[in-house]
């Protein structure tokens, strides 16, 4: 069996061709965590995970938050990686680079592209992604790719021709068959914004827009939506819900809500309120009144009982919670895809325990 492994791995015209065990393709991937730990579980079911190598679509209506989501992974890459760099190719001119900089993004690793056809997009992004290393720190957004026009739409409207254009999709497909190979081979996260819109029916849900291409070579979809944070009849932010469309490392289908006020912008620990209560990890002994208590030993945690606006964002509060409890294994245990044999009838998902200190040291 050694003799014909050795010669396949011989005979081989693939450089990275290597016994699986040994293959750089599935070693360990880099993962930059963001500071808002529900982000983190959106990306990869942990409270400390984070963005990873390959394509990531934000999808969803205007105004949807996305090119901020977006922004906060690059960051997370960039704060990880010393020598990062972020490329970011524009198509919609609407992130100013005083956007940039709230997310504590340095704008001396920033490489802006415009761009106004997909076709520009694809010859530039393959020049670029064929001359990069696995070795060079990059994390690639996109913004937009739902408002790129293809090259022969562009063509017919100043032909003064107006015609239904059949390539658009053909030459996204194209893009993202083209780039997916290098982002996972080079270790590269590209973070992609894409718009969605109704299917025609009775009961309509939100598609992708752009064809099969972008949904086929992504590693993961969200789908992003929204309810208005009212206090009283003054909108005071938005309460946004990441639904998983597709994931690698998170179970597709689940929502995991991020608040986002328009005087404190993310409200970083936002989401955990609701999967503790869940879990159980929050009581309710009075209505509008919370308390923290382990639910393996009944035991209260809170000094005292208190309102939601008072826990949603705490962070001294969470911190106890993971340190006192196994929150952070629950959380996995809700959203992350399971690790071990598919064909094991009675298998768990695969839990860990949770550093509060590694978890601190991430959020901050």
């Amino acid at each position: 069996m050694s003799s014909l492994m050795e010669k396949l791995e011989r005979n081989s015209t693939i450089k990275l061709t290597s016994r699986i065990q040994d293959s750089k393709v599935f070693g360990k991937k880099d993962m930059s965590p963001t500071s808002v730990p529900m982000v983190n579980v959106a990306l990869s079911g942990r409270v400390d995970g984070g963005i990873t190598p390959g394509l990531m679509v934000l999808a969803g209506p205007s105004k949807h938050f996305k090119s901020a989501f977006a922004l906060l992974m690059a960051a997370a890459h960039q704060k990880k990686h010393k020598d990062g760099v972020i490329l970011f190719y524009d198509s919609e001119f609407g992130t100013p680079p005083e956007y940039f900089k709230s997310f504590g993004i340095d704008m001396d690793r920033v490489v802006h592209t415009p761009i106004t056809d997909v076709e520009q997009l694809k010859f530039d992004i393959t020049k670029q992604l064929d001359d990069l290393t696995v070795k060079d720190n990059v994390c690639i957004v996109i913004d937009s790719v739902g408002n790129l026009a293809s090259k022969k739409e562009v063509d017919d409207a100043m032909d003064g021709k107006s015609v239904a254009d059949m390539t658009r999709a053909k030459q996204l497909k194209s893009l993202f068959r083209i780039v997916t190979p290098h982002l996972n081979l080079k270790d590269i996260p590209m973070i992609c914004i894409n718009h969605t819109y109704k299917e025609i029916g009775l009961y309509p849900k939100d598609i992708v827009s752009g064809g099969t291409g972008i949904y086929y070579s992504a590693n993961a979809i969200w789908i992003v939506g929204r309810q208005q944070e009212k206090e009283g009849t003054e909108v005071k932010g938005y309460n946004f819900v990441i639904n998983i469309e597709k994931s690698r490392h998170v179970r597709e289908k689940s929502k995991i809500p991020i608040s986002v006020t328009f005087e404190g912008g993310i409200m970083k620990w936002s989401g955990l309120l609701d999967v503790a209560e869940k879990g159980g990890y929050i009581n309710k002994p009075k209505v509008g009144w919370y308390e923290a208590v382990d639910p393996k030993t009944g035991e209260i945690l809170s000094s005292k009982m208190l309102r939601a606006k008072e826990i949603v964002d705490n962070k001294d509060f969470w911190l106890m919670m993971f340190e006192k409890t196994d929150l952070a294994k629950f959380i996995e245990s809700t959203y992350a895809m399971s690790s071990t044999g598919m064909m094991n009838d009675d298998s768990q998902l695969a839990g860990y325990v949770e550093d509060p200190v590694a978890i601190e040291e991430t959020v901050q």
